[in-house]
C-alpha cells in the first residue's frame, strides 16, 4: 500500500471541521484563504497519496471558495503546478480578468505562483487533485504556465487516459508497494505534461485575432505578477514572451495605453489598496512602495500625487478617519 494521509471531518467536532480542513488544504496545495457558506456544518473527506515528490489527493467536500492572493504568494510559494480532475459538481475560476467555468469530467490547471479565486457550486464536489513541483514537469521553462485557464477535457484522448489513471488510483492503493510510489509519480508527471502540451498545441490552431487577444492577456498577467520588480521594463516583458519590444508596443497602442503607463497604473492601484488596508497600518509607506516596484520613496510620492491628487501619507490618514467614522 502507498503512504497515505486521511482526513475525515467526522472525526472532529462540528465547530472545528472547516478550520482543520483549511489547514490541510494550505499544506497540501499552497497557503490560501478559504470561505464557505457551510462553514458551521462543513464536512469533507480527503486522502493525500504520496508518489515521491508528487502527491495525489482524492477529495469530497461541500461548497467552498479558494482564494490565493499576491500577499499569500509573497509569504510562501511552493512553486508547484496543480491539476484538478473534477468528477462531480461545478466550479468557476478567476485569474484577474480571466474567468473560466468547469463541470464534471473537466480538468482545471493552476500555478501556485499565480493569484486566483475558485468557487465551487452549491452541491457537493468530488475531485482528484495532483501536485507536481514545477521543476519536475518535463516542459520548456515558462511554457506550462500558459496553460492556466485552458480547456482540458477528460472525455477522450490524453485527458481520458489521465482521468482513467487518476480514477484507478483514487479507488485504492492496496495493490501497490511503497517503492511503486515514485514510479507512479513519474508516469503521472509525464501524462500531465502531455495533457498540458496538447492543450497548448490546440491553441496554436486558433484564429490570429484570438491568439493576439490571448497573448495580450498573458502579457498583462505577467506584468501584474511582477509589479514588485523595479526592473520590469518593456524589453524584459517582450523577452519573456518571445516577441520584439516593437511588437509589444503595438499591442498596447491598440488599447490607447503605453506599456509603461499600464505598469505604472497597476503599481499605483496596488499600493493604494495596501495603504487603505487596516492590516497594513503598521507597515511603513516606503516599504509598501518598494513592494509595488517603487524603490525611491520620492518617486512614489510624486507619481501617487499626480494620479490621485493626494500624497500617500494623506491617503492613508483619510482612509483611517473614514474607518473610524463608520464604526
Amino acid at each position: 500500500m502507498l503512504p497515505e494521509l486521511v482526513f475525515s471531518s467526522d472525526d472532529l467536532p462540528a465547530p472545528d471541521r472547516f478550520d482543520a480542513w483549511r489547514e490541510l488544504m494550505s499544506s497540501t496545495h499552497a497557503p490560501m484563504r478559504l470561505e464557505s457558506d457551510r462553514a458551521a456544518d462543513f464536512w469533507a473527506h480527503q486522502r493525500v497519496i504520496e508518489l515521491g515528490a508528487v502527491s495525489v489527493w482524492p477529495a469530497t467536500y461541500q461548497q467552498v471558495v479558494f482564494i490565493r492572493t499576491p500577499e499569500l504568494i509573497r509569504t510562501a510559494d511552493p512553486e508547484t503546478f496543480h491539476l484538478s480532475f473534477l468528477m462531480k459538481g461545478e466550479a468557476g475560476a478567476i485569474w484577474d480578468r480571466v474567468e473560466k467555468s468547469y463541470g464534471p469530467r473537466d480538468f482545471h490547471f493552476n500555478d501556485s505562483s499565480r493569484s486566483y479565486r475558485i468557487q465551487t457550486g452549491v452541491g457537493p464536489i468530488s475531485s482528484v487533485g495532483v501536485e507536481v513541483p514545477r521543476a519536475l514537469l518535463p516542459m520548456q521553462r515558462g511554457r506550462a504556465e500558459l496553460a492556466v485557464g485552458r480547456h482540458m477535457s477528460a472525455q477522450e484522448g490524453i485527458g481520458g487516459l489521465l482521468a482513467h489513471f487518476l480514477t484507478q488510483l483514487a479507488r485504492g492503493t492496496s495493490a501497490y508497494l511503497p517503492a511503486d510510489g515514485p514510479r507512479l509519480g513519474t508516469v503521472l508527471t509525464d501524462l500531465m505534461a502531455a495533457l498540458v502540451a496538447h492543450a497548448l498545441d490546440a491553441e496554436a490552431a486558433l484564429a490570429p485575432e484570438t491568439r493576439t487577444r490571448e497573448l495580450s492577456l498573458r502579457i498583462k498577467d505577467f506584468i501584474r505578477r511582477n509589479l514588485h520588480d523595479s526592473e520590469l521594463t518593456p524589453s524584459r516583458i517582450a523577452e519573456a514572451h518571445h516577441i520584439s519590444p516593437g511588437y509589444l508596443h503595438r499591442l498596447f497602442r491598440a488599447e490607447a495605453e503605453t506599456v509603461a503607463a499600464y505598469v505604472r497604473r497597476k503599481r499605483l492601484e496596488g499600493a493604494r489598496r495596501d495603504l487603505a488596508d487596516p492590516a497594513l497600518t503598521g507597515t511603513p509607506i516606503h516599504v509598501i512602495a518598494a513592494r509595488w516596484g517603487f524603490p525611491r520613496a520620492t518617486d512614489f510620492t510624486r507619481a501617487f500625487r499626480a494620479v490621485y491628487g493626494i500624497t500617500p501619507k494623506d491617503h492613508r490618514y483619510t482612509q483611517e478617519l473614514h474607518r473610524n467614522a463608520v464604526r
